[in-house]
C-alpha cells in the first residue's frame, strides 16, 4: 500500500512538470534570436531563474493534487471540482507557451495568463477546505503567475507593432 502511495505522489509531482518540459523546447528555440530581441522592463528576473523556479512550482502544484486528491476524494468526492480546475490550471499553464514563445502572440499570450491567473486563484480556493496544506502550497504559483502576467503585460506594451493586428 505504501509503495502504491508513492507512485501516486510521484505521478501527480512529475505530471505538470512533463507539459513544463515539453514548453521548453519551444522556449529554448525562442530565447536567442527571439525573445532576447524585444523590449523588457528592467525588474524582469534572469534567464536562468526561470527553469529552476517552473520546476519547483510544477512540483509543488503536483503534490497540493495529490494532498487534494487523498483528502477530498478524488473524483468520486468533494475534491472533483477543485482537481477539475487544477485540470484546467495545467491546460492553460502548458498553452502560455506555445501563445508566446512559439507564436510570438504577445496580446494573446496576456489574455491567456489573465485567465490562467483566475484558474490558480479558483485551485487555491477550491483547495483550501479540502486541505490547507494544498492551498499554501499554491500561494507561490499564485504570486509568480502573477508576476508573470504582469511581464507578459509590459513586455507586449513595450513592443507593440505601429500598426496594431493583435
Amino acid at each position: 500500500m505504501m509503495q502504491k502511495t508513492w507512485i501516486i505522489i510521484g505521478g501527480s509531482v512529475l505530471l505538470p512538470n512533463v507539459g513544463g518540459f515539453l514548453g521548453g523546447f519551444i522556449t529554448r528555440s525562442q530565447i536567442k534570436g527571439w525573445y532576447e530581441g524585444l523590449n523588457k522592463p528592467s525588474w524582469r528576473p534572469p534567464n536562468w531563474l526561470f527553469g529552476p523556479m517552473w520546476t519547483t512550482l510544477y512540483s509543488s502544484m503536483g503534490y497540493a493534487s495529490y494532498l487534494v486528491w487523498r483528502d477530498g476524494g478524488g473524483f468520486d468526492g468533494d475534491a472533483k471540482l477543485a482537481l477539475t480546475l487544477y485540470g484546467t490550471n495545467l491546460a492553460l499553464n502548458w498553452m502560455w507557451t506555445p501563445i508566446f514563445f512559439g507564436s510570438h502572440k504577445l496580446g494573446l499570450a496576456f489574455g491567456e495568463i489573465c485567465v490562467l491567473w483566475l484558474n490558480v486563484a479558483g485551485c487555491l480556493h477550491t483547495f483550501y477546505p479540502i486541505n490547507k496544506t494544498a492551498a499554501g502550497l499554491l500561494l507561490p504559483y499564485l504570486g509568480w503567475v502573477t508576476l508573470a502576467t504582469a511581464l507578459n503585460y509590459k513586455i507586449w506594451q513595450m513592443n507593440k507593432p505601429a500598426i496594431k493586428n493583435e
